[in-house]
């Protein structure tokens, strides 16, 4: 006897916390939820469980308005009819970084555990594409499958033949990672709401049955049938029970159940080993490349750029500054604030759902996200003000003292995971006087000022003369807050230097004095090359008249060209997807004259302004609101541009540093103009088919050329930290700082495009929701970087150096005094040239320190480990701080590590 159909019928909502409405508006209808969940549960033991959209922040979230519910909602948990977990929130997948993504999966597990187990599934339904590195995430955190809605074009129960890698036979495939991980996956091929309003009535059920469970079975490769009651903020069904009965007796060859993921998955490897079915592999990144390019949604990579900008600093700031300064301080003493981490990821990532930092929500949502980045970015500058304070006060800087008392000691840190040398700037008091000490205010402001800065010169840890530039700042104020006595201000003598800090060690610090001297100043130099060049012993740069330059790149011989163009579009879509004009030109900057001067001229660093006035047009045509306002589908929408102009001034500053192995740009706009989108342009002119795309722990391969399906004239894609292409000896890397959009354009010359600005005015979706504050009028400004390399990314250090590019030098003043340590100390020491360093954190249960890297390429690597202690005792964990082997004890050497391909690895270090 054949066995029997299974329809799984599995209750869930899909929790956007803010979206079309404001957080709060949705917050009340969640409480509305819940309290329906928990009155519906007391009192029908037939509503078997709930999923709560795979988020503990919905627990927080309810109780935080009815804590007197805990308990209830505990005991729930703990039976397993409210399945919690694994994440914190629902995160978007290409616009948060790595280490988020880490602390998203931490959190949400430690905060399900106070409740009872986590749910072991990986779950992203309505994730605008998936990252490459998923599988192996997952494995890593105890999760075998991932649940999914887009990425993945179902072919149809009948086409057992898959495309590509992209494509997949059935809704059930499996996902495998870079690295080999395989995970099984499930794509919800008829949406996360197939089984949404299930009706009791008898004429509506068989209607209703009758199709669902037609289009369940041309994807599903088992009788088990997955049928997802919910959507998006979907009230609770309270008579799914007499629904399901309903159906059993319309249906009785089907089995319905109220079911839940644990069990559907168990169904369904059961069926699938017993039937020995070998479904489709997917390979890599999930990013809908087989489809027809209009609803990818990957242009909100581009929307709102300045919260990109913002979660890319406070990403950046807690994961790469401030845990390690944290950690290195703990070394010599210092508590850890595991605390405060857990605040300040929890906030940041509080932006971090699709809806929220993809930017396509009401202005009302971004507003408040603009706050929540502010503070956990406050928190996280106060962690490193303090690691960094009581770092600085452990180094040696007695040495000083031999310049007199006037020294003024700092420390530079390095947080990267690669020796660095760049320019660094510090604000230093060089003479304090506190107003404790009773002097009129006008005598302490006089005293302050009389303070002479003549005759002093910057030195290193060797008492070597370092040049540098000095800007008086004069009259400052300040205070100390001591843990021990009321707040202490001051007035002080304030001067600003900028340096070259030299072979800093990776993770670690160098020391400098700003001394009284009679010592000979360092010879000054250039690195100008005539009016408007740039030039050290790698790069030249030449600016041409219209404001772009080339960029020749000594070691290859190769001469980038037309490089810095800007160029503008209009863009009459939304929020989610760009959509220009039919029939437009894009208008560039190419050929419009631009004032050029030499805005800088220091031994270690040049650089040259450019600006522009350049007029462009104001607007869209009134045909956009009228089509927005009817709900024509962006593709199909005729807008044109308006006629009425109006100018944008272009501020673009070109810097070389000494030792610069790139060129920094930055770039600035005063936008006054909407429905239109911003571009710096630069042509390659290398012969190549694919580039290269950093990802979440991952170098991403993908072609220039989108697959034969794809019909949106736009190839728009995802990035982090740059984007490369290479070709042969020669490549060129642009790295950027939270700019996530790029285009490799099929111009005959693979330019890189990088989005600066997009102005849009509409939410866009599912309705009409204005959205004026997305025009982002007003002055905003990009960071990029141009590594221009021999070819070889991981090879030449490029990569390297674009990931360097990412993180702030942090400098710190201090006093004469011996201490624990000297210029030069750093925890550790690691070599690896196919390896990115990705985390230096302790542990908060072990005290350990715990330290990530990932393999960037795909072969086997090498990792040579010394730390600098005195005995080793080394172990390998998943990235939710598990061991994953037996603990390596010995005394302190180098340890040869092995990293497979494309592998993320986390190490403990007992101490």
């Amino acid at each position: 006897m054949a066995k029997k159909k299974t329809a799984h019928i599995i209750s869930h909502t899909h929790w956007d916390r803010e979206w079309y409405l404001p957080y709060e508006k949705h917050h009340v209808r969640l409480v509305q939820l819940v309290d329906a969940l928990l009155a519906k549960l007391d009192g029908d033991s037939a509503f078997k469980s709930y999923y709560l959209d795979g988020q503990t922040i919905i627990l927080e979230d309810y109780l935080q308005v009815r804590p007197e519910n805990k308990k209830k909602l505990e005991a729930y948990i703990r039976e397993g009819r409210i399945l919690i977990g694994p994440w914190y929130i629902l995160q978007d997948a290409f616009l948060t970084s790595g280490e988020a993504n880490v602390r998203n999966m931490q959190i949400g597990h430690q905060d399900a555990l106070k409740y009872g187990d986590p749910s072991k599934i990986g779950y992203f339904p309505d994730t605008f594409g998936l990252v490459g590195q998923t599988p192996q995430l997952m494995l890593q955190s105890g999760i075998s499958n991932a649940f999914f809605g887009r990425g993945v074009k179902p072919t149809g129960f009948n086409n057992t033949v898959s495309d590509a890698g992209y494509e997949s036979s059935f809704s059930e495939l499996i996902w495998e990672g870079p690295d080999g991980s395989k995970i099984l996956g499930i794509l919800f091929a008829n949406w996360y709401s197939n089984g949404n309003e299930v009706p009791e009535q008898e004429a509506a059920a068989r209607e209703f049955w009758d199709r669902k469970l037609a289009d369940a079975e041309k994807y599903a490769s088992t009788g088990e049938l997955l049928f997802m009651n919910g959507c998006d903020h979907q009230p609770l069904q309270l008579d799914l029970p007499e629904a399901i009965e309903r159906a059993q007796t319309l249906y009785p060859e089907v089995e319905f159940v109220h079911s839940n993921f644990p069990d559907y998955l168990n169904a369904v490897e059961g069926e699938l080993s017993a039937a020995q079915r070998e479904l489709s592999t997917v390979t890599g990144e999930l990013r809908s490349q087989r489809t027809d390019g209009w609803g990818t949604l990957v242009n909100t990579a581009s929307a709102r750029v300045y919260l990109k900008q913002m979660n890319q600093k406070g990403q950046t700031l807690l994961e790469k500054v401030a845990e390690p300064l944290a950690t290195i301080a703990s070394l010599a003493g210092q508590d850890y604030p595991h605390h405060l981490f857990t605040y300040a990821w929890k906030t940041v990532m509080q932006n971090h759902p699709h809806d929220s930092i993809c930017g396509c929500s009401v202005d009302e949502v971004h507003r408040e996200m603009v706050t929540r980045f502010d503070k956990s970015r406050h928190v996280a500058e106060s962690i490193i003000d303090d690691s960094a304070q009581f770092i600085a006060d452990q180094v040696d800087t007695s040495g000083f003292a031999a310049y007199g008392k006037d020294a003024v000691p700092f420390v530079v840190m390095n947080t990267t995971g690669w020796n660095r040398t760049g320019t660094v700037t510090i604000e230093l008091d060089v003479a304090r006087l506190y107003l404790r000490e009773g002097y009129p205010l006008d005598e302490t402001a006089r005293r302050m000022q009389e303070v002479a800065l003549s005759g002093r010169l910057l030195v290193n840890d060797l008492g070597q003369p370092v040049e540098c530039t000095i800007e008086d700042l004069g009259l400052g104020f300040g205070y100390d807050l001591p843990d021990d006595k009321f707040r202490q201000p001051y007035m002080c003598r304030k001067v600003k230097l900028a340096f070259e800090a030299r072979n800093v060690p990776a993770l670690g610090l160098k020391a400098y004095a700003w001394v009284q001297s009679t010592a000979a100043a360092p010879v000054q130099t250039s690195l100008l090359a005539g009016e408007r060049g740039l030039e050290n012993t790698a790069l030249k740069v030449e600016v041409a008249e219209d404001g772009s330059f080339t960029l020749l790149h000594k070691p290859s011989g190769i001469l980038y060209r037309d490089l810095g163009i800007y160029e503008d579009t209009g863009d009459i879509g939304n929020e989610y997807m760009y959509k220009q004009p039919e029939g437009e030109q894009a208008l560039t900057t190419k050929g419009h004259s631009a004032a050029i001067r030499v805005l800088e001229d220091s031994p270690f660093r040049a650089a040259i302004e450019i600006k522009h006035d350049w007029v462009v047009p104001a607007s869209a045509d009134v045909t956009l609101e009228a089509e927005q306002r009817a709900l024509v589908y962006y593709p199909e929408r005729k807008a044109q541009r308006s006629l009425n102009t109006v100018t944008l001034q272009l501020r673009t500053v070109v810097t070389l540093e000494r030792e610069g192995r790139g060129v920094h740009i930055e770039s600035t706009i005063n936008n006054q103009a909407k429905d239109h989108r911003v571009r710096m342009l630069f042509p390659t002119d290398l012969s190549a088919e694919v580039h290269y795309a950093d990802s979440m722990f991952e170098i991403a391969k993908r072609d220039n050329v989108p697959a034969p399906e794809w019909e949106n004239p736009s190839n728009t894609q995802h990035q982090q930290a740059f984007v490369d292409v290479s070709s042969g000896d020669a490549g060129l890397t642009v790295a950027n700082l939270g700019l996530n959009e790029y285009e490799v354009l099929r111009d005959g010359r693979n330019t890189i495009a990088v989005t600066l600005l997009r102005s849009v005015g509409e939410l866009g979706d599912w309705g009409w929701f204005p959205t004026p504050e997305a025009q982002c009028l007003g002055e905003s400004t990009a960071y990029l970087e141009l590594i221009p390399h021999t070819g070889e990314g991981i090879g030449s250090g490029a990569y390297a150096e674009a990931y360097q590019y990412q993180i702030p030098w942090t400098v710190c003043q201090t006093g004469q005094h011996q201490g624990t340590w000297t210029s030069g100390y750093a925890p550790l020491h690691w070599e690896g040239e196919e390896l990115a360093f990705s985390s230096m954190k302790m542990n908060e249960v072990t005290g350990d320190l715990l330290l990530r890297w990932y393999n960037m390429s795909n072969r086997p690597a090498q990792l040579q480990l010394t730390p600098n202690v005195s005995q080793v005792q080394l172990y390998k964990t998943t990235i939710l701080e598990q061991p994953a082997s037996p603990v390596m004890e010995g005394p302190a050497r180098e340890l040869t590590l092995e990293i497979g391909p494309s592998e993320i690895v986390t190490y403990g270090l007992r101490l």
